[in-house]
Order: structure tokens, then C-alpha cells, then sequence
């Protein structure tokens, strides 16, 4: 019994809702089951364009899976411990030297300029810069080098804008958990965390060179996915090929679709 529910979205509508592709899907059994896809942004920045039957959907599940439980801290633990070097290295022996060089200088820019970053609604909630620093940052020569060019790409003004709102999947769990559902997981840590642990050490060592990552806010690249979605998310139903003869599991009116043991995956 799984059902997947989530999507993401910026923008007005010109459209019904009930005309729009939701990103959510219906496996036809009894009780149905639904697929919602999700994305990785603060859901406060797509919530409001969510479509009411991926939300009814969601309310109405008993069980919900995500692609990890982000509310088990052992997943967290896992999720850290996963980003080390070896125990004995560090990523000064694993960098050339102009690399960490740049890297250091970088984090030293982004530390000055956080207090300045920070909203007063952070402050509000009793959020503080080096908090908040060592919380992104914190331990970074023991990360592998992969890992710390994901964190970099999240060192921007405007993703530290949104720190301490929970990105959509999160978001979903904590509600789901709420509202006393049963959770789970579709995979475990070690699957995210080995492909990533896999990639080239050049590859990412030229990504950590380039200049452009310590310049250009990441923020454009992720309104461009956000923009994309949307953009399909905000087409009526039935364009750029998504017919229901292409799957027949599409979304259905949940006045018959949905019964007290559906279950959603997200």
C-alpha cells in the first residue's frame, strides 16, 4: 500500500485546477495507492500552488513513504557520517593546494557575511550566525570533496534566507507524523550516500576549481527547476504529450479514488 504525493510551484494560475497536471498519479486497486512527485525547495515557496486533490490525497492516506525518513535520527546520523573522509584524513590532504586555499577564503567570506544575510524572522526564532554556520558548515575539512561542493552550492544568501524552513519532503513527514500516519522509507542511506561517495575525485575537484562556484549564487539554477515544474505543473491537462492514453493511472476524482487505508508514496 504506497502513495506518492508532491509537487512544486511558483506562479498564477490561469487555469482550473482540476485542468492541471498535479504530478500526481493514482495506482487503480482497492484501496487506491498514489505517487506524488516532490522537490528539494523550502515548501513555503510551492506550497500555495500544490493542487487541492495532491493535498486531499495526502490528508487522506493512512500510510505514507518517503524516499528517506527525514524525522528518524538515526537517517540524520547516517546521513553525516556518510560524508567523512577515512578516519585520519582530512581535505587539505586531498585537495590541491589552490583548491583549498580558495575553499578556506570562501567559507572565511561566507562566515562575514551571514549575520547580514540572516532575516530578521531567523533572529525572531533565536537563529545566530555561527549557529547557523557550524550547522551548514561545521566539520567541513573532514567532508569528502563531493559533499562539500553540495554545501557550497547551499551557501548562498538566498538558500540561508530560508534555513529553518523545512524543504517539501520534511515538511510532509513532520505533518504526516502529526497526524499520527504510519511512515516509512523507500531506501536507506546507503544508497543515496554511495553513488555520490562513487563520483570521479577529478570531476569534483575541477567542480571545487571553478571560479563560477564561488561567485554565482546557486539560486538560479534551483528557480530554474522550480520554473520548469512549474511550467508543466501550470499547463492544462493533456499537453506536451501527458494524455491519458500515455498512463492510465493518472489522478482521478478522489471522490471515488480515495478510502480509509490508501496509502501514498512521496
Amino acid at each position: 500500500m504506497t502513495r506518492k504525493l508532491f509537487d512544486i510551484h511558483v506562479q498564477s494560475m490561469s487555469f482550473e485546477q482540476s485542468e492541471l497536471n498535479s504530478f500526481l498519479w493514482t495506482i487503480k486497486r482497492d484501496p487506491p495507492s498514489y505517487f506524488y512527485g516532490t522537490i528539494h525547495v523550502p515548501y513555503t515557496r510551492v506550497w500555495d500552488f500544490i493542487p487541492e486533490n495532491s493535498k486531499k490525497a495526502f490528508q487522506e492516506s493512512n500510510i505514507v513513504y518517503f524516499e528517506l525518513d527525514l524525522t528518524d535520527p538515526y537517517t540524520i546520523s547516517a546521513l553525516t557520517s556518510c560524508q567523512l573522509l577515512p578516519q585520519g584524513e582530512n581535505l587539505q590532504d586531498v585537495l590541491p593546494k589552490d583548491i583549498y586555499r580558495r575553499l578556506k577564503r570562501h567559507l572565511e567570506y561566507v562566515k562575514l557575511m551571514l549575520p547580514s544575510w540572516m532575516t530578521p524572522d531567523q533572529r525572531g526564532k533565536g537563529l545566530y550566525a555561527d549557529y547557523l554556520f557550524n550547522a551548514i558548515a561545521g566539520n567541513w575539512e573532514r567532508k569528502r570533496p563531493v559533499w562539500v561542493m553540495l554545501m557550497v552550492n547551499s551557501l548562498t544568501e538566498a538558500d540561508i534566507k530560508t534555513r529553518g524552513v523545512p524543504v517539501l519532503d520534511l515538511y510532509l513527514a513532520q505533518e504526516a507524523e502529526r497526524m499520527k500516519k504510519k511512515t516509512g522509507a523507500v531506501e536507506k542511506v546507503e544508497e543515496q550516500c554511495h553513488p555520490l561517495n562513487g563520483l570521479n575525485f577529478s570531476q569534483t575537484a575541477v567542480a571545487l576549481s571553478e571560479p563560477r562556484n564561488y561567485r554565482s549564487p546557486s539560486e538560479r539554477q534551483t528557480q530554474g527547476i522550480v520554473s520548469r515544474r512549474l511550467e508543466f505543473e501550470l499547463m492544462p491537462y493533456g499537453t506536451k504529450g501527458i494524455t491519458p492514453d500515455n498512463f492510465s493511472g493518472r489522478s482521478q476524482p478522489y471522490s471515488s479514488a480515495t478510502q480509509s487505508h490508501s496509502s501514498c508514496r512521496l
